[in-house]
């Protein structure tokens, strides 16, 4: 076995996982998974650079990441920055960062290359379940962008779009520096308007409609999942390989958007760093599954993050 390091630096998160990987029988024996809410892209989308205090509070995750990678003796450490970092005009900024703390430098990514992780960490251990046909399609939606990827054994085809979460919430949710609770009707049908454009991007190139399973991956899928589920606490145990009803996603997703911020961190499975962009990350899910027909998405909390493992290993 080999004991590898990977860090996925998102949007709004940026995570970690040290774990043993068996290349015989190609599973991944978790050391350590953890998850800190940074959001490094506060803000991108508006002024094209990364604020200082996101900075801050990103280095301030790392340094505690570089503890436990040295604590756990990874033989190897790879860090994948995605959607926020490629496009900020500062992004050096956040190279030398990272550099200094981790001694590795960040790969920051293309979309179709981010896709290709997702897909590898998502249907790894799909592949040859009988009660799940393909081809998949694998729909991460991050915090700035959202990539889907179509294929079965391999990958088919792959399409990054700049829709997420913190990206819809701040663009059409965020009036003189506080989000609208709830969000009025225009601004759900400008962020529907959004979504809908980018998914006729995603179909010029990725035969959406062609995927038999749906898999759904990161933290506003798993947290619909946990809500769909009526967990009381985050278990993870529980969310992964859940299957949960698009009727189910319609639900959530309109209590989300008539919901106030109060309401909204008062669920219990409810990340404090997800309370503010949640009902957009829930529409940008629901979106998905209605235009390709998919009658449940299968949740998946094995996600870029393993794929970025596996590429270590």
């Amino acid at each position: 076995m080999t004991r590898v390091a990977a860090v996925d630096c998102g949007t709004n998160s940026i995570r970690l996982l040290v774990a043993d990987a068996d290349p015989a029988t190609g599973e991944l024996f978790d050391l350590d998974r953890r998850m800190t809410i940074v959001r490094l892209g506060q803000g991108v989308d508006r002024t094209g650079r990364l604020a200082p205090e996101a900075l801050a509070r990103t280095f301030a995750a790392c340094r505690e990441y570089a503890a436990a990678v040295e604590e756990h003796g990874a033989e190897r450490l790879r860090f994948v920055a995605t959607s926020a970092s490629r496009d900020a005009e500062n992004r050096d900024e956040f190279v030398r960062g990272v550099v200094d703390i981790l001694g590795v430098e960040p790969e920051v990514i293309t979309g179709d290359q981010e896709a290709e992780f997702s897909f590898t960490g998502a249907t790894r251990e799909l592949t040859g379940r009988t009660d799940l046909d393909q081809p998949f399609l694998v729909v991460d939606i991050g915090g700035g962008s959202t990539e889907f990827v179509v294929g079965d054994d391999r990958v088919r085809a792959a399409r990054s779009v700049d829709v997420g979460c913190v990206r819809m919430t701040e663009r059409h949710l965020v009036r003189e520096g506080m989000v609208t609770d709830p969000p009025t009707p225009a601004q759900i049908s400008a962020i529907r308007a959004d979504i809908d454009a980018a998914l006729d991007l995603a179909e010029r190139s990725v035969p959406l409609r062609e995927a038999r399973t749906l898999v759904g991956l990161a933290g506003s899928v798993t947290t619909v999942a946990a809500i769909a589920l009526g967990l009381k606490e985050y278990d993870w145990a529980a969310i992964h390989h859940s299957r949960i009803p698009v009727e189910k996603v319609r639900e959530i997703t309109g209590d989300l958007l008539a919901s106030t911020h109060r309401q909204r961190a008062a669920i219990p499975v409810m990340h404090p760093g997800r309370v503010d962009v949640i009902a957009a990350g829930s529409l940008v899910l629901l979106a998905i599954m209605e235009r390709i027909g998919a009658r449940e998405v299968v949740v998946s909390e094995h996600d870029i993050l393993d794929g970025i493992a596996w590429s270590v290993a």
